[in-house]
């Protein structure tokens, strides 16, 4: 457990440039806080001190504003960026190297018993506003837009952008975690309306043309 937690604050000096000493991270990141509660919570959950885990995950997300239920298993050198907001459920699973932004949502879809929430792999990017929900699972190496909904399951080394989620293939090209430009993502919807805009334009000079030569046949016979 040791490790486990000196590991998780070393990964904030690699994935937060913001971060200058370890006092400070130690003392103000609300997401290191939060995972480390979580961790805690988390053995109490597996020892059956079910209320004990509960009362811990609900002081921490008073505190940080992050909402981790105990039953949560969560990888090595998980890391949050802000964190307010983050809800993650009961039954998620989390790989290791997995980064959240604020606003995520790790859910359920409704009152089904079971498994019932997210399955994420490893080197997982998931950016800010994000709703994955569901009994899915989210592939290894895969990046998941600010703001996407994710329905289904997503295959490795993919990235999903809209609502709903829609994984954009990147010829096979790795998508690693480490690469925090979220911004930069592919949007299917903006390039199916340019194409739209460009089949339009040729039916515009088609039919320009076309009145073209009607006007010059017109004018011929007349």
């Amino acid at each position: 457990m040791r490790n486990i937690f000196s590991e998780d604050l070393n990964n904030v000096f690699d994935q937060d440039p913001a971060a200058r000493n370890k006092w400070e991270v130690i003392m103000t990141y609300s997401g290191l806080h939060a995972i480390w509660s979580h961790r805690f919570a988390h053995w109490l959950w597996k020892k059956k001190c079910y209320f004990l885990a509960r009362a811990l995950s609900q002081l921490t997300r008073f505190f940080t504003g992050i909402e981790i239920h105990p039953g949560a298993q969560i990888g090595r050198r998980f890391f949050m960026d802000h964190g307010m907001g983050i809800v993650i459920g009961e039954t998620c699973e989390i790989g290791d190297d997995v980064t959240l932004f604020q606003g995520v949502t790790l859910g359920g879809t409704g009152k089904e018993k079971g498994k019932r929430h997210p399955t994420v792999g490893n080197d997982v990017l998931i950016s800010a506003g994000a709703k994955v929900l569901g009994s899915i699972t989210i592939g290894d190496h895969s990046k998941i837009g600010a703001g996407s909904v994710v329905l289904h399951d997503v295959p490795p080394d993919s990235t999903v952008v809209g609502i709903p989620g829609r994984v954009v293939k990147q010829n096979g090209r790795r998508v690693h975690h480490h690469d925090l430009d979220h911004t930069d993502l592919p949007d299917p919807i903006a390039d199916k309306l340019g194409q739209l805009e460009k089949e339009i334009y040729v039916l515009k000079e088609e039919l320009q043309q076309v009145k073209e030569l009607r006007r010059r046949s017109e004018e011929k016979w007349s």
